[in-house]
This record gives structure tokens, sequence and C-alpha cells, in this order.
């Protein structure tokens, strides 16, 4: 592609990045695929992906690799910030597992990127959004992401 992608064409990749790598860690948890297997198929399959009424975005395939990778390697360091971040009485094993990956891959942007917090945290409760669109998880999703973002970086508060 020779034309420029347009500022809020790379936020839209950005975001729909996001939501792929939540998706994708949704899957690796319920199959037991590997990283490289669900990386691949998520690349070659979904980004783009076309649906009788509805196109999915392409995606930014370097955020969506980053945070995939990141979260892979650093879950034990994000889900031991999560459960900080939660409530005693639900220890992060007890929570619905499109909400772990939620927070693992936010957590993995949190703690190994220079993305803004406050930008983290936008971002991943408009997915918890898309995933949840009747529901209170977006609010949940909020404070807990604030808790781990004022934890990870606490000058940027």
């Amino acid at each position: 592609m020779t034309s420029e992608l347009s500022g809020n064409q790379k936020r839209k990749m950005k975001s729909a990045a996001r939501l792929f790598a939540v998706q994708a860690l949704y899957q690796m948890e319920q199959s037991g695929q590997t990283f490289d297997q669900v990386r691949v198929e998520f690349l070659d399959h979904r980004f783009g992906e076309v649906f009788e009424d509805y196109e999915m975005l392409e995606g930014d395939v370097a955020l969506f690799s980053e945070l995939l990778e990141q979260a892979v390697n650093h879950q034990a360091l994000v889900d031991q910030m999560t459960d900080r971040a939660l409530v005693a009485k639900w220890p992060l094993g007890r929570i619905d597992s499109t909400l772990r990956a939620l927070f693992r891959a936010a957590g993995a942007e949190l703690t190994q990127t220079e993305t803004p917090p406050k930008v983290v945290i936008v971002e991943f409760v408009q997915v918890a959004q898309a995933f949840f669109p009747e529901g209170k998880e977006s609010n949940f999703v909020n404070a807990v992401l604030d808790h781990m973002a004022r934890e990870a970086k606490p000058d940027a508060f």
C-alpha cells in the first residue's frame, strides 16, 4: 500500500489490534494452542475478515503481535498485578475468561510499552464494552485497570 494512513485509521487499527489480542489470548486459554498457532491464524484469517454484513478491520500487526507476546512472556507479573487490583473475594481464576484475557493484554501494554496508561485504560474499557455491551463489566474493567496503571506507572498520575 503506497498511500499513508490517516491518524484516525492508525488509531482504529490499534484499537482493532487490542480487540484481536484479547480474542487471541482467550482462544489460547480455551484451546491450548500455542502463541505461534494463534498469531498465524489471526493474521491470516481474522484481520480483515468479511462476514455477510460486516467486515473486520485490519489490525495493527505490530501492536497485536507485541501485546500477544508480552502477555505470554509476562503473564505471571501481569496476573499478580491483576490479582492485587481485584477484591480479595475475586481472584483472577474466578473471573470470566474473556476478562482474564483482557486484563492480560492490557497489563502487558501497561507494563511493557510506552503507551500512556490513560490511553490503555480508555482503549480496553472500549474492548470490554464490545464484548459486554449490556453489562457493568466496563466499569469493573475501568476500576481494575486504573489500579493496575497506578501500580505500573505511578508517575503518569
